[in-house]
């Protein structure tokens, strides 16, 4: 024991001494970058779920606005760049022209995979592969209008000194028109309960679809911007891989995923241990995204990916309860961060065109996405719902403008307009979304009745304490059967019932319960109600020979006073 000890205190001196000698250009120690990330942190964190909580509360907005808005606040183009605190310096301080640091960056960058990660578990499977072919035909509509109005407003936009249609800055005004950052509209759809819904799931599809699309519009325009800029001939070859890389990742590990999900959460339930098997998921979740990232992909679509192939899986409420604090925590970090990244400054000098810009990006996706989805299953309402939803250009449109500033593609102008065109599109998106929710159906009446058969069993009770009480013993038999249950949090008791292809919902209403069960499943349901029935027959026979309640009553009085 004494040598093992002795063994790990040495360790950890090696450590703390490797630590030390590791330096920054800045000369700071590990150790201090550390205290700053920590200290940076704890102000983000605090102020995120601040402004989130005043948006929400007094304005009636997203949440996410909040976020955006506070990141904004306290980045380095804001208040963060006007203070310095003793001991630390500016806190939020540009570093080598990027917002946030390495390490800061890094951790936003995992609470954007948990975020999609947990929006591909919410998303119904059936639904998504139902809507994957308006999915593309929304994502490469809001492409293709998206990159036309954008080249189009460089080229007939005076003073801008652009003449051509193949101009590169011409051409990469229309790439970072067409990022869809899909990451904010997940969030609204979270917080609204639209995940599932016929819009969101073509919403989200669409996205994917569009940034697979976009990877590949990417890999074209920086082609022909290097050939322009340096003269030369195409690589069509190049940028042929790349994009047959990026398509084949996706269809590949997509249809790998859906195939073989289930096998592998049959062997991860081997462990017997729920926070084994949440943590196992999420880390093939990780593992998934950084393989999208080496195939040119987002990290994100990697994780949506990973999320979509277990969301059939019994284990996937499991996983989002495990993960819905470390949700709560994180996913406000990375809007928070996003909108440190905005640059007021640079928006100055470009606000007319910047203005004409973003407005034609707006129009870009309502219109050039509204119009396949109403060709295909969608009324206008609907429409309208998912060309919002593909509005928001997010951490997506920055990353790409930064790749073209600092490629020497476009200039600090033309990064501005970028800029204000994120900021324009994602603080309209949210608030037009929610509101284009309220309605009815977004569905033409002829697709509106597609739905699963479901079969709804009622039992009524005396009382809404028997109904409760039986509600308990029903779950508590169904968890000794290894299903997983779980509480969806709505108004009235609720719990989502899985198990392998099996899945129900039980629901309390008042002095009832309720179970809506498909009718292929309703035989398993059945049979697990009428086994505790009769377990609580027994129950019932068991308490006559029990001393009479005022007789308990009088024993407990005496020992009181006794």
């Amino acid at each position: 024991m004494q040598e093992t000890a002795h063994a790990a205190t040495n360790a950890v001196h090696h450590a703390a001494a490797a630590a030390e000698h590791l330096t920054e250009a800045s000369g700071h120690s590990i150790t201090h970058l550390m205290m700053v990330l920590i200290i940076q942190l704890a102000v983000i964190i605090i102020a995120a779920k601040v402004g989130g909580f005043l948006f929400q509360r007094f304005l009636k907005m997203p949440s996410v606005l909040g976020e955006l808005a506070s990141g904004m606040l306290i980045g380095p183009y804001a208040l963060g760049g006007m203070f310095e605190i003793p001991g630390l310096g500016i806190l939020f301080a540009e570093q080598m022209g990027f917002a946030a640091s390495a390490e800061l960056y890094g951790i936003a960058t995992l609470a954007s995979i948990i975020l999609l990660f947990l929006a591909g578990l919410e998303t119904d499977l059936a639904a998504f592969l139902r809507y994957s072919v308006v999915g593309s035909f929304v994502g490469l509509g809001g492409l293709l209008t998206a990159f036309v109005l954008g080249d189009v407003c460089a080229v007939f936009w005076p003073g801008n000194g652009i003449d051509s249609f193949m101009d590169p800055a011409a051409l990469f005004l229309g790439v970072i028109s067409v990022a869809t950052s899909v990451g904010i509209t997940a969030r609204i759809l979270a917080e609204k309960r639209k995940m599932a819904s016929p819009e969101g799931v073509t919403i989200l599809a669409g996205a994917v679809f569009d940034d697979v699309f976009g990877i590949v519009t990417l890999a074209i325009v920086m082609g022909l911007a290097k050939v322009e800029m340096g003269g030369g001939q195409v690589n069509w070859g190049a940028i042929g891989w790349i994009a047959l890389k990026a398509i084949g990742f996706f269809v590949v590990v997509t249809a790998l995923g859906l195939i073989f999900a289930r096998k592998i959460t049959a062997a991860i339930k081997q462990f017997r241990s729920r926070e084994m098997m949440v943590s196992t998921c999420f880390g093939l979740a990780l593992l998934l995204a950084g393989l999208a990232e080496m195939a040119g992909l987002a990290m994100i679509i990697g994780a949506y990916i990973m999320g979509l192939a277990l969301s059939r899986t019994d284990l996937s409420h499991e996983i989002e309860h495990h993960l819905e604090g470390v949700y709560n925590i994180l996913v406000p970090i990375f809007f928070c961060v996003m909108g440190m990244m905005v640059d007021f400054s640079a928006m100055k000098p470009v606000l007319i065109f910047g203005s004409v810009y973003s407005l034609l990006a707006i129009l870009s996706k309502v219109v050039g996405c509204g119009i396949p989805a109403y060709l295909m299953k969608f009324n206008m309402r609907g429409s309208l719902r998912i060309g919002l939803g593909m509005l928001p250009r997010g951490e997506v449109a920055l990353i790409v403008a930064g790749i073209g500033l600092a490629s020497g593609i476009i200039d600090q102008g033309i990064f501005g307009v970028a800029i204000m065109m994120t900021v324009i599109t994602t603080m309209l998106a949210p608030p037009l979304l929610v509101k284009s929710f309220e309605g009815g159906s977004g569905l033409r009446e002829e697709m509106a009745g597609t739905g699963e058969d479901i079969e709804t069993i009622e039992l009524e009770f005396p009382s809404p304490d028997i109904a409760e009480f039986l509600l308990n013993r029903f779950i508590k038999a169904l968890k000794q059967e290894e299903f997983f249950v779980h509480n969806l949090h709505t108004e009235q008791p609720a719990y989502r019932v899985l198990k392998d292809d099996i899945a129900f919902t039980l629901i309390q209403d008042v002095d009832k319960v309720v179970v809506n069960v498909p009718h292929a499943n309703q035989h398993v349901a059945r049979m697990i109600l009428l086994e505790e029935l009769l377990s609580l027959s027994d129950l019932l026979e068991s308490t006559k020979q029990m001393k009479g309640l005022d007789k308990m009553g009088t024993d407990l009085m005496q020992g009181m006073f006794a």
